[in-house]
């Protein structure tokens, strides 16, 4: 671990030291934060209610949402509290704790967004099979495998960055404790790190996307045989909120991990990248599955219609 050259604590640079900035992005985040809290809470909620939303697909949704909620709080309470404070510092461990949640909830939703798309591959292109291939035990298996991944890749990837000193600086030129800035102010030697990153990233995470593309090759393939305009419109509208999830999350979080870290001299863009795909998407993902699905739409309007009736 180095703790003898290491610091105690971490200075967590944010987004700005003026004032007026620093308020503002209480705000924002604040809002943004209940929001993610509150629309994740309602997805579970409305599924649960409601048995003919016990599928396959629902399932893998209340297991995005119990992510989302773990995900966003990884970072944004503490970053609201450093809002509000004159020194936006974070403890050694507190800085480890941080890398290992983030980066558990991030590796699980990147594989949990895969075995989504399998979820609709399957009940596109192979529909009269569907309730036996995906079956209570595969979509426990599935969750299950997806978390594992998350946790195994967390476990690696969070010792080999706190086995380095950090002699060099204690300023994390960031919002939270993440990889690529601590890194930068490692005075180790970072090449097994970065390979690692490249490595383990290719084994456990990198083969996902591929899969998610592969998965909606065949998807369009079927809709594109489906004779009428309405059926092709029907089936396609089932994947849209699973295509928007998965564009959101990966075309920013590889934006920022799949390029050198000695690359990655753009820190503030990184920033901006990280306020999308850890604090955005969680939020989003809520919106975007109400909003598209329209039997998890119809759910909530009954609820919500049956509260103010008893009212």
């Amino acid at each position: 671990m180095g703790n003898q050259t290491s610091p105690m604590e971490f200075v967590l640079s944010g987004f700005s030291e003026d004032l007026r900035v620093r308020v503002f992005s209480f705000v924002l985040f604040l809002t943004i934060y209940l929001i993610a809290l509150v629309g994740n809470l309602m997805i579970i909620f409305i599924i649960i209610q409601y048995s003919h939303l016990w599928t396959p697909m629902y399932f893998f949704i209340v297991n995005l949402s119990i992510l989302d909620m773990f995900y966003i709080s990884t970072t944004v309470p503490k970053m609201l509290a450093n809002c509000l404070t004159q020194r936006m510092i974070i403890s050694f461990l507190g800085c480890v704790v941080q890398l290992y949640f983030f980066l558990a909830m991030a590796a699980t939703e990147s594989t949990l967004l895969a075995a989504m798309s399998y979820d609709r591959y399957v009940a596109i292109c192979n529909p009269l099979r569907y309730p036996v291939v995906m079956n209570r035990g595969v979509c426990l298996q599935l969750a299950t495998g997806s978390w594992l991944i998350g946790i195994s890749y967390s476990i690696i990837h969070t010792a080999n960055t706190f086995r380095l000193n950090f002699c060099r600086s204690n300023i994390i030129d960031h919002f939270f404790c993440d990889m690529p800035p601590l890194l930068k102010i490692s005075c180790s030697d970072t090449r097994l790190n970065e390979i690692m990153i490249f490595g383990v990233g290719a084994i456990l995470i990198l083969p996902c996307f591929p899969l998610i593309i592969i998965s909606y090759i065949y998807i369009i393939r079927t809709i594109l045989k489906i004779p009428s305009a309405t059926g092709r419109s029907k089936t396609f509208s089932t994947c849209v909120s699973h295509l928007m999830a998965v564009g959101l999350f990966y075309l920013t979080g590889i934006s920022v991990y799949l390029r050198p870290v000695s690359a990655s001299s753009a820190l503030q863009q990184d920033k901006i990248s990280a306020v999308f795909y850890t604090i955005l998407v969680p939020m989003a993902n809520p919106i975007i599955y109400s909003l598209r699905n329209k039997e998890l739409k119809e759910a909530i309007r009954k609820t919500v219609t049956m509260k103010f009736h008893f009212r």
